[in-house]
């Protein structure tokens, strides 16, 4: 039977405590034997993290409304009617809608449950050999690779033994929702707590501005703070922009948030009109 490497970070833990709900005692021996429990460690590390950490969310949706669907087909539980190799498969678009129902999952894409959950879990565990999730192009049904939920486990007795992870991972996944969930919530008190300390005490205000900036802070923390900072630092700024001194036309410097960020975003935060000039927020 073998077995992967578990990194270490602040989620691992909560993982296994997870795990000791299901498999008590052989907890660890079924995390170090599942390559897809160890693909989720490595996904969940930035739920205890600020800074530069981002809620990456599509690939855990992805894995996380196929084994659902798995488990309440009763294929979890051995109650189906019949084996999950001779099930018809989940449809796409209620895999699809469900993703979109979950918390953060509003605006995902099909990408992840067509091609990328697989693509990364094969660039992560290229000697599996299996991919989690099957499909069937033409008919958009779609599955979950059984053998990576079973996982089998040499016992103290020296017998073997095979666990069903299908609801540990729901289990996990939801956990690191909560997490973010929370993170997300400060981030929302802090946004009113910086509202309200500019209007009672601005002193004040620019020592809780300045700790914003901190390297552990949240990223999007930290980008909402430097947009408020150049805004402030440009907004009552003007220039005169005509093509003759006597048709020139003050223009009051403005400055706007680009849309949301992706891989393709090329690094700009903010653009100024009318000189067209970007920023890039990032801490030194």
């Amino acid at each position: 039977m073998p077995t992967f490497d578990v990194t270490q970070h602040a989620f691992t833990s909560i993982i296994v405590s997870v795990l000791m709900k299901y498999f008590g005692e052989y907890a660890n021996d079924v995390f170090s034997s599942s390559p897809i429990l160890c693909y989720l460690n490595h996904k969940t590390k930035s739920a205890n993290q600020g800074s530069k950490a981002r809620g990456a969310f599509a690939n855990h949706f992805a894995l996380y409304v196929i084994v659902e669907d798995y488990i309440q087909k009763g294929f979890a539980d051995g109650k189906a009617d019949v084996p999950y190799a001779k099930y018809d498969g989940a449809r796409f678009s209620d895999l699809f809608r469900h993703q979109r129902e979950l918390p953060f999952g509003s605006n995902i894409q099909n990408h992840s449950l067509n091609s990328r959950l697989n693509d990364e879990f094969k660039k992560f565990y290229p000697t599996v050999g299996k991919l989690p999730i099957v499909r069937d192009v033409l008919a958009q049904r779609y599955w979950i690779q059984e053998d990576l939920l079973l996982i089998t486990v040499r016992k103290k007795n020296g017998t073997d033994e095979t666990y069903n992870i299908a609801r540990a991972i729901i289990d996990i996944i939801d956990t690191y929702i909560d997490v973010k969930l929370a993170a997300f919530k400060s981030f929302i008190d802090i946004c009113h707590k910086i509202a309200e300390l500019v209007k009672q005490d601005p002193v004040q205000a620019i020592d809780f501005v300045v700790k914003q900036l901190a390297p552990n802070v949240d990223a999007r923390v930290f980008e909402i703070v430097s947009f408020a900072v150049l805004k402030a630092k440009y907004g009552l700024k003007s220039v005169w922009i005509g093509e003759t001194k006597e048709n020139a036309e003050e223009e009051f410097l403005m400055l706007y948030k680009t849309g949301r960020t992706n891989a393709n975003d090329g690094g700009i935060d903010f653009v100024m009109k009318p000189l067209g000039r970007f920023f890039q927020a990032m801490r030194l």
